[in-house]
């Protein structure tokens, strides 16, 4: 179960959110290649990966930014980039080209101090987008909570696309992180669930202004926490199982 796209359409071309997943693509094929190689992807890794126990010692504070573009596989990279795609836009749209850029930036580095604070004496390489991206998504919650999300079910020989409210995938992502961050351990390798609850929450911290700005609860009773603007609609997808007639 994963969601694929939002019934949220931009209202101008989001330039910063193509050329971040752009650039995040652009860098990641030009090290694909060291990914056969562990001793070489290792050593590129600890070059410009975020390593907690490196921060914690006084060094190795550019991880916090370098870290933010590299990405462990392909299918690390394809997950952060749809997330981006689904949400990026429309956060963008609200906030300018400019300060979104910004607010990505500062999410992803308060995501990677929030993985050094609760993980300080970890040597595993922290890589991904998915920090910042996390911002993106608790600055989604606050400004569209009932902006409908389709995810895909897939059960075994079928799928179904269900529109979901935003704020209930968002918030239930949320929690999966947390609880996730608090059963991890420091030393093994996987999701870094604190990054991901640390990005969520500065995204909802550095939107508050913003959302002040448009009114607050207001703007939410004018909208009912829906996109200030007509929804997309998409046709209905389903599986279809084949049945076979009696003879």
């Amino acid at each position: 179960m994963f969601p694929i796209r939002d019934h949220n359409p931009s209202g101008r071309t989001p330039y910063v959110t193509y050329a971040l997943m752009i650039l995040n693509i652009g860098i990641f094929l030009s090290y694909v290649p060291l990914l056969s190689d562990p001793r070489e992807i290792n050593l590129f890794f600890s070059s410009y990966a975020l390593i907690p126990a490196q921060v914690t010692g006084g060094g190795g504070l550019s991880g916090l930014f370098t870290s933010m573009f590299l990405h462990a596989g392909w299918m690390h990279l394809a997950g952060n980039m749809l997330f981006l795609w689904i949400y990026g836009d429309n956060v963008e749209d609200e906030m300018g080209h400019i300060p979104f850029l910004l607010f990505y930036l500062g999410c992803g580095i308060a995501a990677g101090l929030a993985q050094v604070l609760f993980e300080p004496g970890s040597c595993v390489p922290m890589v991904g987008a998915s920090g910042a991206i996390a911002g993106v998504m608790g600055g989604y919650l606050l400004l569209f909570p009932k902006a409908k999300i389709d995810i895909l079910i897939i059960f075994i020989v079928f799928f179904r696309i269900f529109p979901i409210p935003a704020w209930i995938i968002l918030i239930l992502w949320f929690a999966m992180q947390f609880i996730g961050g608090m059963g991890a351990t420091p030393e093994t390798g996987g999701v870094a669930y604190w990054a991901h609850a640390g990005g969520f929450i500065a995204g909802l911290a550095l939107t508050v202004p913003l959302w002040l700005r448009r009114g607050a609860f207001r703007f939410w009773s004018r909208t009912h926490g829906q996109p200030p603007h007509p929804a997309a609609t998409y046709p209905v997808v389903r599986s279809r199982i084949p049945r076979i007639k009696r003879q």
